[in-house]
């Protein structure tokens, strides 16, 4: 089973995290499964940016890249060339390293 590495984030994961994730799990919902209170406005559709993540590591053995998380992904807090929305984002079989961008654009919370 692949594991994720969530690197420390000052007030989601200070010390930051490590966890199993089964493959093809969304990484929101391996996120929220260990605890992390992962930003999710739209309830995982993909329809906005809050649960935007920096893939540091294994970003190329995550599921490509729909047309709609790319647009999606423009509105994003802090955009990577490794960006993802973790509720689009599904495990694959190797390990993945993520980071938890400071901020989040979510005006439902606002």
């Amino acid at each position: 089973m692949p594991t994720i590495t969530v690197l420390p984030h000052p007030e989601l994961t200070p010390e930051g995290a490590v966890f199993d994730a089964p493959q093809n799990m969304s990484i929101c919902d391996a996120l929220l499964l260990n605890k992390i209170d992962m930003e999710h406005a739209c309830g995982q559709v993909g329809a906005c940016s809050t649960c935007h993540v920096v893939v540091v590591q294994g970003f190329d053995s995550l599921n490509e890249l729909g047309d709609n998380e790319e647009d999606m992904l423009d509105q994003a807090w802090g955009l990577q060339p490794h960006s993802r929305l973790s509720c689009q984002a599904r495990m694959a079989q190797e390990d993945v390293t993520l980071e938890l961008p400071r901020y989040t654009l979510n005006h439902a919370k606002e």
